[in-house]
């Protein structure tokens, strides 16, 4: 933890010198006495940023108040000195009517509640974590009858969950989480997701029956199968780790399926993307941020960003593919390509028009107008010396 807070620290101080307002978010509660000797997400940065504190609480879970009093008694002195005020967070009903409560929690604990933020219905916020994903709570999302299906594969180590977010959204997808062989006896699309640990996913993929499983849809011909970021890492044929950055045995075998080889190098790729569908002709948005550099054999360029650099590849009959763009999803028109060229597989009518607009900008616009509503913002600007 030591090495780790270090680093924690550079990072906070390289972007304190090119912003002037820095959120920090703290992770689970800052009183777990058990864990504090090696918190280092929640007082101990705040204390080196000289950061005002605001402890947040659900109290859609219950139990709020005492969580916010009992917080403050378990913390130690320099830590309460941190902490300007609450806010309580998911409230469905009248606000005036925690008055008293908010009167408690000043008496005992010296600090205001600074806003009650509503419970917002349908918000559809991507989530912030791999928890919801990982519960089973969005298995077979989508319509059962006359639908197009896709196989999202649950890896151990997944990242960028979110990028499927979208097509869960269409009305004419069914969206599946695979966790297992059995599990993916069909479906029109397989998806492989990014991967914080390729070599240790893809043998998690051979322990499972999953990796032949899908070698064997993809040898009938049966599904399209499609590999992001590590995904598309784990198409090819080795994937090379000579710095040990995911793992100690310095390379792994892919799934043979595109003729590519990657080798993970120490500097991690970070770019926002414009690129170009090259099958379709229609423009997507995305960002890499990868190790892996990847040679490629024999294949077609799928995805060119504008900057002429191939960023995607697949098969010459684009039946198999992989790319390095996260996001891809996200844009309408091409989303609505890839679902209507399943349609037509299936021997269904492609739509041919956009169904559902993906934009989280008016949602992000949206919480921030409802929080600005609701809590105390002045005051705490205040804190922050802003204003």
């Amino acid at each position: 933890k030591p090495e780790v807070f270090e680093v924690a620290k550079e990072c906070f101080d390289s972007l304190a010198a090119e912003y002037d307002a820095i959120v920090l978010e703290g992770a689970g509660s800052p009183a777990e006495v058990n864990l504090k000797h090696g918190d280092i997400a929640n007082m101990r940065m705040a204390q080196y940023a000289k950061s005002p504190v605001l402890l947040v609480g659900d109290i859609d879970r219950g139990g709020v108040y005492a969580a916010f009093v009992g917080t403050m008694e378990m913390l130690e002195q320099w830590e309460r000195a941190l902490v300007g005020g609450c806010i309580v967070n998911r409230f469905r009903g009248d606000p005036s009517l925690l008055g008293p409560a908010h009167d408690y929690v000043l008496r005992h604990t010296g600090r205001p509640v600074l806003g009650v933020v509503p419970y917002i219905r349908d918000f559809n916020l991507p989530q912030e974590d791999s928890v919801e994903f990982k519960s089973g709570a969005l298995d077979g999302a989508g319509p059962p009858d006359n639908a197009v299906e896709i196989a999202v594969i649950d890896l151990p180590h997944i990242s960028n969950f979110t990028d499927f977010d979208a097509l869960r959204m269409e009305s004419d997808v069914r969206l599946r989480i695979i966790r297992s062989a059995e599990e993916l006896s069909d479906a029109d699309a397989v998806i492989l997701p990014g991967s914080k640990n390729v070599g240790g996913d893809m043998a998690y993929l051979r322990s499972n029956g999953l990796a032949e499983r899908i070698m064997q849809l993809a040898r009938a011909g049966k599904a399209e199968i499609v590999g992001i970021c590590g995904g598309f890492q784990m198409l090819g044929q080795e994937i090379a780790d000579p710095h040990h950055l995911e793992s100690p045995d310095g390379q792994s075998t892919g799934l043979g399926l595109l003729p590519v080889t990657t080798v993970l190098a120490a500097e991690k790729t970070l770019l926002r993307v414009n690129a170009n569908h090259e099958p379709s002709g229609l423009p997507v948005v995305g960002y890499e941020i990868h190790h892996g550099q990847t040679s490629t054999g024999d294949v077609q360029a799928i995805f060119r960003r504008d900057d002429g650099e191939v960023c995607g590849v697949g098969a010459p009959d684009h039946r198999v593919w992989g790319t390095y763009l996260h996001g891809v999803f996200d844009a309408d028109q091409f989303r609505r390509w890839f679902v209507d060229r399943l349609r037509e597989r299936r021997g269904m009518t492609p739509v041919g028009k956009v169904m559902t607009t993906y934009d989280l900008e008016p949602v992000f616009d949206h919480l921030a107008q409802v929080v600005r509503e609701n809590v105390q913002m002045d005051q705490i600007l205040k804190m922050m010396g802003v204003r």
